[in-house]
């Protein structure tokens, strides 16, 4: 039997998943793969999902999530896998199959192909589109991944991992990333430069809007950090440079606003700094009141750092929206940190890991009142020009129409993989 029904072929080329290739309609079809559809902190991927407007979407994901809070009205979930656990022992084990196969979601993402024949297939992200390698190699329709940050971080207890990563990266025709320095890091696994189309994140605006603010007269200095509370957006480096800023501001407040592994570890150090009075952890929030917080603080810092397993940010969403609604940023040189924040002009920025440096940066906006001012209202100015959604979803559809009639033009020449 062939490869695409589950099993291994004995040899010759692969087949295609459908039978012929339909023209470009008037309004292509995308497939838009997530995992997990949709994670709390996945916000910026529902917005760009509603916001499409050149072409229509529909979501094919494994585990369906906050329904209630994303409901996407076209999802196809994938089915139960089908595999016996001897089938799967022997695809595993003796045909050294990839996962794909083995766990059985091949054939379920081969049916819904099939089912609704979109035009194009857009992978979130760059490790998910590793795990659907044998499938992308053997559909005779285009797909483009979008790298996001956490995904092109090295993983060396996967074994052959970067080698799947460089021939995906060689078969799709368009990547997008999130930010410049994720490109140039796919430029170090060898990705042509020439098919990398940046895609940064897109803020809606009106959600955010700008707010002018007044220092508070009884230096109750108002700092907040919105994210997932992981390693490499450097809480702990957070804590202490709030912990010496209260040496000055003793009457302080820190809002930390998310979830994630680390509570416990931040909530001992927190202890551990006897600052607990002074920091209040008040886990994921909804768009609304994210805005009202930000809308109510002063200053918003984000000291991300480069993790252990190289795990780095591209350009964080929490602090683009804190910028579009006039919030001073203190931030660090990570990743597409600067290519938001140009240092004394939208934001102040130090290194990475420097508890002493964020402090004295947040002490400087609050001791030069026409700084701390002129940095919020030129920061929600660059997010109005560079980061706005409907900019942002041009450049993605933009993408999509290039990829598809790239795929069409390498099929009339015969270049294309076999059909």
């Amino acid at each position: 039997m062939s490869f695409l029904t589950g099993q291994a072929a004995a040899g010759g080329p692969s087949p295609s998943l459908s039978a012929d290739c339909c023209g470009l309609a008037a309004q292509p079809l995308v497939a838009s793969y997530c995992t997990y559809f949709l994670k709390a902190e996945m916000r910026h991927i529902y917005r760009q999902l509603e916001a499409l407007r050149q072409v229509r979407t529909f979501v094919i994901t494994k585990f369906r999530e906050n329904a209630a809070e994303y409901p996407f009205p076209d999802v196809e979930l994938l089915g139960k896998t089908r595999i016996s656990l001897p089938q799967r022992a022997l695809l595993k084990y003796i045909s050294r199959a990839p996962a794909l196969i083995y766990r059985g979601e091949f054939a379920s993402v081969r049916e819904i192909l099939l089912r609704r024949d979109p035009d194009l297939m857009h992978i979130y992200f760059g490790n998910t589109g590793v795990h659907l390698l044998p499938l992308i190699e053997r559909w005779d329709r285009p797909c483009v991944v979008s790298f996001h940050g956490m995904d092109v971080q090295r993983r060396e207890s996967e074994k052959g991992y970067e080698e799947r990563l460089r021939r995906l990266l060689r078969v799709v025709p368009i990547i997008l990333v999130r930010s410049r320095s994720i490109a140039e890091r796919l430029v170090e696994l060898e990705c042509d430069p020439a098919k990398i189309r940046l895609n940064r994140t897109g803020i809606p605006l009106e959600d955010f809007p700008y707010v002018s603010r007044r220092a508070p007269a009884d230096g109750a200095w108002k700092v907040v950090q919105a994210c997932r509370l992981v390693a490499k957006k450097g809480l702990p480096t957070a804590l202490r440079a709030f912990s010496a800023f209260t040496q000055k501001f003793p009457n302080a407040l820190f809002f930390i606003a998310g979830a994630g592994p680390l509570l416990g570890e931040l909530r001992e150090l927190v202890r551990q700094l006897r600052i607990e009075k002074s920091v209040h952890f008040v886990g994921f929030l909804s768009q609304t009141d994210l805005r009202r917080l930000f809308e109510s603080s002063h200053l918003f810092v984000h000291p991300s750092e480069v993790a252990i397993d190289s795990n780095q940010e591209g350009v964080p969403n929490s602090m683009l929206e804190a910028m579009a609604s006039g919030l001073p940023v203190v931030a660090t040189m990570h990743g597409g940190i600067p290519e938001a924040v140009t240092d004394g002009v939208s934001g102040l920025l130090v290194p990475e890991r420097d508890h002493l440096r964020l402090a004295n940066a947040l002490v400087t906006l609050v001791e030069n009142p026409a700084l701390w001012s002129d940095l919020g209202r030129t920061a929600s100015q660059m997010v109005t020009t560079e980061f706005a959604r409907g900019r942002q979803i041009e450049a993605l559809e933009s993408a999509y129409l290039e990829a598809i009639q790239y795929f069409k033009r390498e099929n009339r020449s015969g270049s294309a993989r076999p059909r």
